[in-house]
Formats: C-alpha cells, structure tokens, sequence
C-alpha cells in the first residue's frame, strides 16, 4: 500500500482498474435503481389505497444475479470483467446472441478514465479519491436521468453531506463556502423553476436538478456555481437546438438537463477555478 501510494504512476493505473470495476457495478445502478424506486412507488401507492403490496421478484443491486434482458441466462462471473468480456463476447450474449448495448463498456472505460484523471491531477491522498467518488456519482445520475428523466435522492442527498464533510477539512473549498454553495445551489434553480412556472404555467425542470446543484455547490462552493450554470446552459441549449433542428425533437419534448449538470460539475471540478480565473482576467 505504501508503494503504491509513493509511486505516482503506479497509483493511477490501479486507480484506473478500480474505476472499470466501479464502472460495472455503476451499469448495475443505472438500470436498477429506477426498478427499485419504481417497485416502492408502487408498494406505497397499495399502501395509500389499502391493497395488498403487487407481487414482484425482489430486486436490490446485489440481488438476483445479472441475467441476459433477452433470454433470461445468468452471465457468468468471467462475463463481467470489464471490457475484456464485451470484446471476447463480440457484443453478443453467450447464449442467445443478442446484442449487449455499447452503453455498458462505454460507462466502464468512463469510470475507468474519470478514476485514472483524478489519480493524476490531485496525486495520491483523500482529494483523489474523493474525487473518484463524485465522478461515479455523476456518471450514474447522467444515465438515470437519461433514461428516466430521475435524479434519485439516494444518490443526491448522500453525495450532498459527503460534500460538506469533506469541506470540514477544506478538501476543496473551505465550509463556509460549501455551505453556501449548498444553499445557492438548490435556491438558484428553484426560483427558474418558479419564474418559469409562473411565467408559462409550465415546469422547467424538476426537483432533482435542484439538488443535484447543491450537491455540486456543497463540493466545489459557490464560486463555482456560475460556472456550472452557464456551462451546463450553454451546452444544454446548444443540444437541444441541434435535436430540434436535426432529429426532429418536438420543441415540448423535455430534455434531462442532469447530465448537462454532472458535466458542468465534473468540469468545475478539474478545471473550474482555472478557467474562471482565465475568463475573469479578460476584463
């Protein structure tokens, strides 16, 4: 252990092979947390109504074992070695040959990569690790919510006050700012939603970006907050204008602004102060 945290290069390429696997089990997440939110909606739902709870098939993120969506098969332990077994298997099932989504080793080689980058740039000690953390929890919240338009709270919430614990000891920001970074995270976009809602009788976003920001500015503090809002603006409109102009994305269609988010904030988090302070020296 003391080797590997003495030896720069050596930490990276194990913190890289850390974050593929984190990347595996991230795939895990991404497609049943929504199960299993959706399995306690319903459950709740009974309750309010007075029924009987729906029989389903428990589902956790370690329970059942990770089968084919097509055939049903159990995938064997070896099939889950991140990218090595999607290039064995050639992208198809063992058993049924249907073909497994470019979705999983693309999020794999992600944590991987976010994992090796955070190695580097902050070298071995608690600010490299803690930021692999936020990361992987920005790269689940951005395929949740592309799915499912969601940003669960039990991702959010605890990203939120493992933000400001680690602000305790000014990991990335000192607390004062941290707190206030919360706090103006989650109010900037609950008054657009509100001017909005008011404006148009519309909603713009939903609750889970507020706190997604929060989290961010319960990291990064608040001085980075304008950079994360306008990164994420920007480059959100800039997508929706290219759907609505080259995919005939229909104009009410609503677009998941939670990856646009955990961009900014992965972004913020590298090389925000950096680049704020460049644009601020412009004037």
């Amino acid at each position: 252990m003391t080797e590997l945290l003495t030896q720069p290069l050596l930490f990276v390429v194990a913190s890289s092979l850390l974050g593929l696997c984190i990347g595996s089990f991230l795939n895990v997440v991404i497609h049943r947390l929504p199960k299993i939110m959706e399995l306690e909606w319903q459950a709740q739902a009974a309750e309010i109504r007075g029924e009987a709870a729906p029989e389903h098939e428990a589902i956790s993120l370690s329970r059942p074992r990770s089968r084919c969506p097509h055939c049903g098969s159990p995938i064997a332990s070896w099939q889950n070695i991140p990218l090595i077994s999607y290039l064995a298997l050639r992208g198809r099932c063992a058993h049924c040959k249907a073909p497994i989504s470019i979705r999983y080793p693309i999020v794999e080689l992600a944590g991987g990569i976010l994992a090796g980058y955070s190695a580097w740039h902050f070298g071995p000690g608690i600010q490299a690790g803690a930021a692999m953390v936020f990361c992987w929890a920005m790269l689940a919240l951005t395929f949740i919510d592309l799915d499912t338009q969601l940003l669960p709270d039990t991702i959010t919430q605890p990203l939120l006050w493992l933000g400001l614990l680690l602000n305790l000891s000014a990991n990335f920001t000192d607390l004062p700012s941290a707190i206030i970074g919360a706090t103006a995270g989650y109010l900037a976009l609950w008054t657009v939603y509100w001017v909005f809602k008011l404006a148009t009788g519309k909603e713009g976003m939903g609750f889970g970006d507020f706190k997604l920001l929060a989290a961010i500015g319960g990291w990064l503090g608040w001085k980075l907050l304008p950079f994360v809002v306008l990164a994420s603006s920007a480059i959100g409109a800039l997508v929706g204008i290219a759907l609505i102009l080259f995919a005939r994305h229909g104009r009410n269609t609503p677009i998941p602004f939670g990856p646009y988010l955990a961009g900014a904030g992965i972004a913020a988090l590298f090389w925000g102060q950096t680049l704020t302070e460049a644009y601020l020296s412009g004037f």
